[in-house]
């Protein structure tokens, strides 16, 4: 048996090309489900929706308890997890990082007990390898948008939700912090009438107490004729990529995803930052954020400010192909091969390495 460890509902898009992949050749797939009274109905609908076989627990140490029980030959991580030191040469333990953005924490995670790590690319394989010499790290590809590639996701009803299939369909996906949405225009909307508009904010900006304001303001947006906020249970980000023509985002992992499918980005440079994050603290932002961050600006067309966002999308739908070598040229940095075969290479791995 095969688990995966899902701590929150945003690391089930990663899991389920590879879980697909392992069911399709027979293997038995297990789900270890983390309840959270935040993200509990979230929670319940993935796993109805996916016929997910499931063990509910409440904590770290619920799960450890569950693994060691049950030992499973390899315990798939989203993140990390504190007591993977504790399962060896129980189950072996794989960490799939559940997005491919500039945070620094995609480097940092590397420093849990977790065996191996499936990573995106040459660039991040030998990065990762230099900061963590003794670990191990399989280069196989963004196993998320394999659904895409192969043709399998067709995307949302853009007319079921309201909107007009003739329009050019802008994806505004930003992350919780730090975040563009606060310095959003309040009718925004209204602005692009021209275009439909896809509310896909992270998790965290409509369950989190901490970020109430942005999920006002979003609740706000999806008002307008021409706009939707998907609801907190729709985790998954690949209907709407597959659907949208452009994507306006800030320095997310979404924001990455998108440029692999060779569309036109558009990069927020303004964002609300708390004031811990201001003036002579501003280093805590740039800990926060990785080098990569700058390193790969040039994958997306940029506004430095709200004002200037309406003209550089205009720009980007007239002109699509715009920065296309540059997406081509960072995606294979960050994202590797997207081919469609991410996770069956993966799987390979998984069923040519087991415990002995």
């Amino acid at each position: 048996m095969i688990c995966f460890d899902m701590l929150h509902p945003y690391y089930l898009p990663q899991y389920l090309p590879v879980m697909d992949e392992l069911t399709a050749r027979g293997e038995s797939v297990h789900f270890v489900v983390y309840r959270s009274e935040e993200q509990q109905m979230a929670l319940d609908f993935l796993v109805e929706q996916h016929q997910l076989d499931v063990t509910w627990v409440d904590n770290e140490e619920q799960a450890l308890a569950y693994y060691l029980k049950v030992k499973p030959t390899w315990v798939i991580f989203g993140n990390t997890f504190d007591s993977a030191n504790k399962l060896q040469e129980i189950s072996r333990t794989a960490l799939m990082q559940h997005g491919i953005g500039p945070k620094s924490c995609y480097y940092t995670v590397s420093e849990s007990d977790i065996d191996i790590r499936f990573v995106e690319g040459e660039y991040r394989l030998k990065r990762l390898q230099a900061m963590f010499p003794s670990k191990q790290f399989v280069d196989t590809g963004y196993a998320k948008l394999d659904p895409i590639i192969q043709g399998k996701e067709k995307g949302l009803d853009l007319q079921a939700l309201g909107l007009d299939p003739n329009k050019p369909t802008l994806l505004y996906a930003p992350t919780f912090y730090p975040s563009s949405i606060e310095k959003m225009g309040r009718d925004w909307p209204q602005l692009f009438a021209e275009y439909n508009i896809l509310l896909k904010p992270h998790y965290f900006s409509l369950s989190k107490s901490n970020y109430k304001k942005q999920k006002q303001l979003l609740e706000h947006w999806g008002q307008f004729d021409n706009a939707y906020l998907a609801p907190i249970e729709q985790a998954n980000l690949l209907p709407f990529m597959a659907s949208a023509d452009l994507l306006i985002s800030d320095a997310s992992s979404a924001l990455f995803e998108f440029a692999a499918l060779d569309k036109p980005v558009v990069w927020c440079d303004f964002y609300h930052l708390r004031w811990s994050y201001r003036g002579i603290f501003k280093f805590r932002f740039n800990k926060r954020m990785d080098e990569d961050l700058y390193k790969y600006a040039g994958v997306a067309s940029h506004a430095a400010s709200y004002k200037e966002l309406k003209s550089v999308v205009d720009e980007q739908i007239a002109n699509p192909e715009s920065f296309a070598t540059q997406r081509a040229n960072y995606t294979y940095e960050l994202a590797g091969k997207v081919d469609g075969l991410c996770s069956q290479r993966i799987v390979d791995y998984l069923l040519s390495n087991e415990v002995s």
